[in-house]
């Protein structure tokens, strides 16, 4: 049994991280796939929990070993989705959550048409500069930068199957648990889980 691949991605500063880890800890069989990056350690991050930390060479050379599903430059860093992972991961009838930006959004799609992919966006530019300013990691120009890059990138909403609005945590992980659950009932999928169970139910029983 294959199992469903999602695909959450956001404009920075948007609380794509923190829904992901909250949905996360609330939901059976679904594992988030550890992104590959070439960008330094932030205080409190973890090698192969918050991200794999490799050199820039290292990552050109699985790009080039075609070793990632998707990739992408940004700001300066390079960040990638093991293929072989991934799948090895669906084939075990795990579901799989991809949490990228709407770049590699595009190239999983490619891959993974029946990949289920769900936007997430702020309820405002003024809440998305006061999350981004809230960070403390960065100084007035970059932030002026991420906002203006988020904008251009809250523009491809309209390519995603879901939009998730933001403004209330608790309302934004609610919804987001409920495409994960809905997209895990489909007649497809509930057949495949439950085929014993529905076989027994429609075989005549001997009296």
């Amino acid at each position: 049994m294959s199992g469903l691949l999602f695909v959450v991605a956001a404009a920075s500063g948007t609380g794509k991280t923190s829904l992901v880890k909250a949905l996360l800890d609330r939901t059976s069989n679904l594992h988030v796939s550890v992104s590959h990056t070439t960008r330094p350690k932030r205080n409190g991050e973890l090698d192969g929990i918050h991200y794999h930390f490799i050199e820039k060479d290292s990552f050109t050379a699985q790009i080039e070993q075609g070793g990632f599903i998707e990739y992408a430059e940004v700001f300066g860093n390079f960040y990638g989705t093991s293929q072989r992972t991934v799948e090895e991961q669906l084939q075990q009838g795990h579901d799989v959550l991809l949490e990228i930006d709407w770049q590699g959004a595009a190239q999983v799609r490619k891959l993974f048409p029946d990949s289920i992919q769900i936007f997430i966006l702020p309820p405002s530019q003024y809440d998305l500069r006061q999350r981004l300013s809230n960070r403390g990691t960065d100084n007035v120009e970059v932030i002026e930068h991420r906002l203006d890059c988020a904008v251009s990138d809250m523009q491809q909403y309209v390519n995603f199957d879901y939009i998730i609005i933001n403004d209330s945590f608790d309302r934004a992980l609610h919804e987001l648990e409920a495409v994960i659950t809905a997209n895990r009932m489909t007649l497809a999928q509930q057949a495949n889980r439950h085929s014993d169970l529905i076989q027994n139910l429609l075989t005549a029983q001997v009296k």
